[in-house]
């Protein structure tokens, strides 16, 4: 396991190389491109008459257990390093449309996507029940944290439009597997659960993954702000995660959403109470620089799980009719949500068309397809979610920043700072 852990390692800083020398796109984005050029020039290889070669990566990506690593780990780091840097302030300010679009909004994309996903699937002879279209839909709807804040890093969004975007993206996934945890349950079981287990699973998960986030964060930075030894400051966030992650399992908790309150603690309370220039500084550093190097390895594992899929070209068609699905869902979702509030509040113009092209789904769409138990509706549903989670990375991810001054260029500065 070792040996491969170097291998993949070695071969991700490689490809973040030859992005950054070569091709110049984002770096998430353009680690899973050379990623993914490298998984073609290998089954080109394999056709030229190296068929050992394609078979061995393949034999040793699928040691990986892609759902665990994602979901248990890298996940936990990735939200905590993206909380550290989210105003607590302005995530309150805009808590009403950030809470309906992390909770309702993930409802009603369940449905509508699973819906027509129902239908495109009919379309082409494919016969999956509605509650495996659920599944899909409950797995596909959540914007992927991720992604969303590779992506808005270089996009100059106004504050409100940025705000809301990275809000939901880190807590929707919550709902999202909760959502997916009771359909599953109804799948392999067969039995419908009653809406207080269904509640009670809810605020185990959610409610319970807030209040331990809460406390652990809230420890921590206590422990913090009690000394004044940055690398035993830094180390202490580091053995939060570490820590809370392996905890958030026994517990039964959602870990994500642990790691999130847990990051919010940290950075506003800890980075203003508790940290001097110097902590701050090596803290940011640090974190930043962790984040970097697991996004750049999980983005590079997306691309290589192309060579574990089976595709066809019904695959990549169907895949396209329900990217532009979950495109309408997004927009369904969105669009009241934002009409809605700007009763109360003034909101900039193209809000809803920059939050529906800027859901983009990533690598927890991918986990939880990894999650489905084996059988034909899963192999159909891993390599749609695999193909729709590349169009959104691809597509959307590299336009996003393009819409985004289009939409703001004629928009009053102040808005755009978000005064």
């Amino acid at each position: 396991m070792l040996e491969l852990a170097a291998g993949f390692i070695c071969l991700t800083s490689l490809l973040t190389y030859v992005n950054f020398r070569f091709i110049g796109l984002p770096p998430t984005i353009g680690v899973m491109v050379t990623a993914l050029l490298f998984s073609l020039i290998l089954q080109g290889l394999s056709f030229m008459g190296y068929p050992g070669l394609e078979d061995r990566v393949q034999q040793l990506i699928g040691q990986i257990d892609f759902g665990d690593l994602l979901m248990n780990w890298m996940l936990s780091f990735l939200l905590f390093a993206g909380a550290l840097h989210v105003n607590l302030g302005d995530l309150k300010h805009y808590r009403w449309p950030i809470g309906l679009l992390a909770t309702f909004g993930v409802l009603i994309a369940t449905t509508v996507i699973g819906a027509l996903a129902y239908w495109i699937f009919g379309w082409f002879g494919w016969h999956v029940s509605f509650l495996y279209c659920l599944l899909f839909g409950a797995l596909i709807s959540p914007t992927d944290p991720i992604a969303v804040l590779g992506v808005l890093r270089t996009a100059n969004a106004s504050k409100p439009l940025k705000t809301t975007i990275v809000g939901e993206s880190l807590f929707n996934d919550g709902t999202a597997v909760v959502v997916f945890t009771v359909l599953l349950g109804i799948a392999q079981l067969g039995e419908t659960p009653t809406v207080g287990e269904t509640a009670m699973l809810f605020v185990h998960e959610a409610v319970g993954g807030v209040l331990f986030g809460g406390l652990i964060g809230y420890a921590v930075y206590l422990m913090i702000k009690s000394i004044e030894q940055y690398q035993i400051e830094v180390m202490l966030t580091l053995a939060l995660v570490i820590g809370g992650s392996a905890m958030s399992t026994e517990l039964h908790v959602s870990g994500p959403i642990a790691m999130v309150v847990a990051g919010l603690i940290i950075g506003n309370l800890g980075r203003n109470l508790a940290m001097n220039d110097m902590t701050r500084r090596y803290m940011d550093g640090f974190w930043e620089l962790l984040d970097d190097m697991l996004n750049a390895l999980l983005f590079a594992l997306i691309g290589m799980e192309l060579l574990l899929l089976p595709f066809s070209w019904s695959h990549l068609l169907a895949a396209g009719l329900l990217a532009v699905a979950i495109l309408l869902s997004r927009f369904v979702t969105v669009a009241p949500a934002i009409m809605l509030l700007r009763r109360w509040k003034t909101v900039p113009k193209g809000t809803i068309r920059i939050l529906t092209w800027g859901g983009l789904r990533g690598g927890v769409s991918v986990a939880l397809a990894l999650a489905l138990p084996l059988g034909p509706e899963r192999d159909l549903l891993l390599s749609i979610t695999y193909i729709v989670v590349l169009s959104s990375i691809l597509l959307q991810g590299l336009t996003i920043g393009k819409l985004v001054k289009a939409v703001t260029r004629d928009q009053p500065q102040e808005q755009n700072a978000g005064h």
